[in-house]
């Protein structure tokens, strides 16, 4: 799913599509911040240095393993983005703002692709 996020944003960007480009880009974010390690969890080997306590140091060193999120953790991910959008939607016509309301579902209509068919 993520290789055809990216290919997709690819050809929005060629494209020029500001609706795909946005919701894509923001997909893909939320999917590299589910990846991201929590701030909580210590890097294994830091041994400190004299002038940052902690501090690693070494080639690599800044580096971190990050998580491998499954298919369904992917899906979950892009189906929270639409949720959002679509919350966010009835909001912003609950507050007569029409545009933005329309916008955002079109959003989450980019994003629905990604999912599959509901029976």
């Amino acid at each position: 799913m993520r290789a055809s996020l990216r290919d997709d944003l690819k050809a929005a960007l060629k494209g020029r599509n500001v609706v795909a480009i946005t919701a894509l880009r923001s997909a893909l974010a939320a999917i590299d911040n589910a990846e991201a390690v929590p701030t909580d969890h210590s890097l294994d080997g830091v041994t400190g240095n004299e002038h940052v306590a902690g501090a690693a140091s070494g080639l690599g060193a800044a580096e971190a393993e990050r998580r491998h999120l499954t298919e369904a953790d992917l899906r979950s991910i892009v189906e929270n983005e639409i949720r959002e959008r679509s919350v966010a939607a009835e909001e912003y016509d609950r507050l007569g703002r029409t545009d933005l309301a329309d916008r955002l579902r079109a959003e989450a209509e980019v994003l629905s692709r990604y999912l599959p068919p509901v029976l």
